[in-house]
Formats: C-alpha cells, sequence, structure tokens
C-alpha cells in the first residue's frame, strides 16, 4: 500500500458567480490537468441571504456534468426542458448537461438565514459531450452512511466504499465522492484508487494529511513511536491535492475534521471551454456559442 503524498494545499478564493453570489473557488477555469476529469470546485456558503438570493439566472450548459450537494438552506432548480425541483439539505444533483440545457439555480436559506453547499464540474469524454442530458436527483435519505469502529463517518454520494454503493450511476468518469468526518485527534487511512486524480476539501474541523509538506523518505528502520515530521495544518476551505497512491491518511485536530474526499479516472483528452460549455477544440466551442446565439443549442 502506498500512502498519496500531497502536492500542494490550495485556499478557496472568495468569487462572484451568477446574479451577484459570493462564494469560495477551490478550483476551476485556467489549466485544471491535475484534477481531470474535473473542471471545477465551488463552496457557496453564506449566512448573510443579500449575498446569495440573486442566485444564478437562466444560463446554457454543454458537454459537463454539474454535481450540486446540499447542506443548509435550499436551492430550486428549473430548466428548458421542463424540468424542475428543489434540493434540501442534505440532498444531492448530479445533472449530466449533455448536448446542452439553459437552466437556473436559486437558493434559499435555512430559517436562520444559513446557506450551505457545494458545485462540482466533471467533464464528458467526447463521446458523450452530446449525449441526451439527464438528472440524478438524490434525496438525502437515499446516501448510505458508515461509521466505522473509531467512529469515522462517511456518506458515499457516489462510487463505492466500505462495501456501500452511492446511490449516482453511469458516470462517465466514474467518480468516488464521499463526505468524510473523523473523530477528534483520531488518525484515519482511507482508500483511494491508485489510477485516480483526488483531492480532499476542508469545510469543518481541521487536521494533517499525511506527506502534506513534502513527500518523505520510506523508514527502513525502527525509529521508536515518535513522529518528527512536520505536517501542514488543512483547515476551513483548504484544498489538498494528492500525488499518486492507493491510501490517503489524515490526522484529524482536537475539534476532528469533516472534508470531501473526490477521486475520478483521467480522461487525457483536450478541453476547450466558455463558462459551463465545455467541448474538445475551438471549433465545437465556436459551433455551440453560434447555437446559443441563433437559438438553436436545445437539441
Amino acid at each position: 500500500m502506498s500512502i498519496r503524498a500531497v502536492k500542494r494545499m490550495i485556499k478557496a478564493s472568495p468569487a462572484v458567480e451568477g446574479a451577484g453570489v459570493k462564494l469560495h473557488r477551490g478550483f476551476g477555469f485556467g489549466d485544471t490537468t491535475e484534477f481531470d476529469p474535473f473542471l471545477l470546485f465551488d463552496d457557496f456558503r453564506n449566512d448573510r441571504p443579500a449575498d446569495f438570493l440573486k442566485g444564478f439566472p437562466w444560463h446554457p450548459h454543454r458537454g459537463i456534468e454539474t454535481i450540486t450537494y446540499v447542506l443548509a438552506g435550499s436551492v430550486e432548480h428549473g430548466d428548458s426542458l421542463g424540468n424542475h425541483g428543489t434540493l434540501g439539505a442534505g440532498d444531492i444533483q448530479w445533472m449530466t448537461a449533455g448536448s446542452g440545457i439553459i437552466h437556473q439555480e436559486m437558493p434559499q436559506g435555512d430559517p436562520h438565514g444559513r446557506m450551505h453547499g457545494f458545485q462540482l464540474w466533471a467533464n464528458l469524454p467526447a463521446s458523450l459531450k452530446m449525449t441526451a442530458p439527464r438528472y440524478q436527483d438524490v434525496s438525502s435519505r437515499d446516501i448510505p452512511s458508515i461509521t466505522d469502529n473509531d467512529g469515522t463517518h462517511v456518506r458515499v454520494v457516489c462510487g463505492e466504499f466500505w462495501g456501500k454503493r452511492g446511490p449516482v450511476d453511469g458516470v462517465a468518469a466514474e467518480p468516488q465522492y464521499l463526505d468524510v468526518s473523523v473523530p477528534p485527534n483520531t488518525r484515519k487511512t482511507l482508500p483511494v484508487d491508485v489510477s485516480r486524480h483526488a483531492f480532499a476539501y476542508v469545510f469543518a474541523g481541521s487536521g494533517a494529511f499525511r506527506d502534506a509538506s513534502r513527500p518523505l523518505p520510506v523508514k527502513t528502520d525502527d525509529t521508536g513511536d515518535v513522529d518528527n515530521a512536520v505536517y501542514r495544518e488543512a483547515g476551513d476551505r483548504s484544498l489538498v491535492v494528492f500525488d499518486r497512491g492507493d491510501e490517503v491518511t489524515v490526522q484529524a485536530g482536537e475539534h476532528g475534521i469533516r472534508f470531501l474526499l473526490v477521486s475520478g479516472k483521467p480522461l487525457e483528452e483536450p478541453v476547450a471551454w466558455y463558462g459551463p460549455i465545455v467541448m474538445n477544440t475551438q471549433a465545437e466551442l465556436r459551433q455551440a456559442l453560434d447555437e446559443f446565439r441563433q437559438g438553436t443549442f436545445i437539441k
């Protein structure tokens, strides 16, 4: 077994999207090769309704899948195909835009005015860019949860983990999407398939991911119980990018740690994108934009 070293840590940065929604972006736009097949990750968390109520009015998507996970508040959504619904706390929506949809997402706070959710964009391979759009709306009660003997709790949104399979299926990148809570002062090792790119996003508590400062040499002698390595603390809104390996290890801090652990198989295809329209070539991108302007975007 090989523990994944940490390539780097990123502090999510403030951004404004939609009609003025204030959020924090872990990564997105520019070169996202090290996250392939994922393109963007946003943390939309706020307790000031004025910072999110204007939402994300009508806009087009093509060639990608968007994964929305709500922890507090709700998100009402509707699209050009007549679909509509509301995501509540603990719910998830996996939307395959495929050949194209035009939709809107309007967040609402909970009774205390709080809104918290995440959105992840996953790329589609060239062979599925123009597939028919579809939704997978999953209620919180249908997401399997597992609690290990040490108190570590995992919600399995997508993929298979500890004998449980998440409810989202048929996704091209075969991603694994986990919501992990590790109790205070607990050291936990979690399996991650070696063929995948992987990252963790911390949103509560703090902890140190093994090799967070640098890859460490393998110990060949018994050096006792004291680990003299220096690990960087990963706190709220820290995104941890992992190198290759088949395990991730975290040492939770005194208040425990909660994070998303996401991994997927790289597509290794060229990317041409403009906002939420992602194709493989500039010619395909120009065609998509022309179709949107001409009113022929929806197939």
